[in-house]
């Protein structure tokens, strides 16, 4: 059984996310506002937490923060705020996914699935992400088996996507993962490696899905 902590400062919200949590086997604790859901944190280990933004005493992101600095726990952002670029500066902070209220159950749940089982050990060279899987070690790409021919810099790309499948990557964590340390112009170099990898990845590959204004996400499943 997973233990879920909600950290939001509104009672309904709270009853209504631990009613649909624990009918689908989830430990719940939870929080009213930024410090007490940091110390429930250190308390309960949860294995997914579930944060508003606009929490009194503490905004969410700055909880968010302070959580980075000793926990990789899975964050799920649940927030009325539906701009760009709060959605870019939560994921920037280190959150995992980002779902706008009002939601519904079944997405609700499906996020959550997809960021716990995404916590990511790597115990072996190898990444496998649906159908696709990267040798790290002899920088090798196979895709149902088959040998798939990519650049260094489409090899690099793909590794960081296939890393984190199913989390939303904002377009400056990849540009500084693949480009680290050199100028380039992000969005648009970005966007042509992106599209010489759907044309390599075709139909029978994973899809590479755009957020608009906030960055990518590989779907493996």
């Amino acid at each position: 059984m997973s233990t879920a902590l909600i950290i939001d400062d509104e009672t309904q919200m709270r009853r209504l996310l631990r009613m649909v949590l624990e009918s689908h086997d989830y430990k719940v604790c939870e929080a009213a506002d930024g410090p007490l859901g940091l110390n429930e944190a250190a308390l309960q280990r949860p294995d997914v937490v579930l944060l508003d933004l606009g929490l009194p005493g503490m905004a969410g992101t700055e909880v968010l923060k302070r959580l980075r600095e000793w926990s990789d726990v899975p964050v799920l952002i649940l927030s009325v705020r539906d701009q760009e670029a709060v959605k870019v500066e939560a994921l920037e902070a280190g959150a995992d996914d980002y779902v706008t209220k009002p939601f519904g159950t079944g997405e609700l749940l499906a996020r959550l699935k997809v960021i716990q089982r995404r916590r990511f050990t790597r115990q072996s060279p190898q990444i496998i992400a649906g159908p696709l899987t990267l040798d790290l070690l002899h920088h090798e790409v196979t895709l149902n088996d088959v040998p798939l021919k990519l650049t260094p810099t489409e090899f690099t790309l793909l590794k960081v996507l296939a890393e984190h499948a199913g989390r939303i990557l904002t377009q400056g964590q990849i540009t500084r993962q693949v480009w680290a340390g050199q100028f380039t112009d992000s969005s648009e170099g970005l966007r042509v490696h992106i599209n010489h990898l759907r044309k390599k990845l075709g139909e029978a590959g994973p899809r590479i899905v755009n957020e608009p204004g906030i960055g990518y996400r590989l779907e493996a499943e």
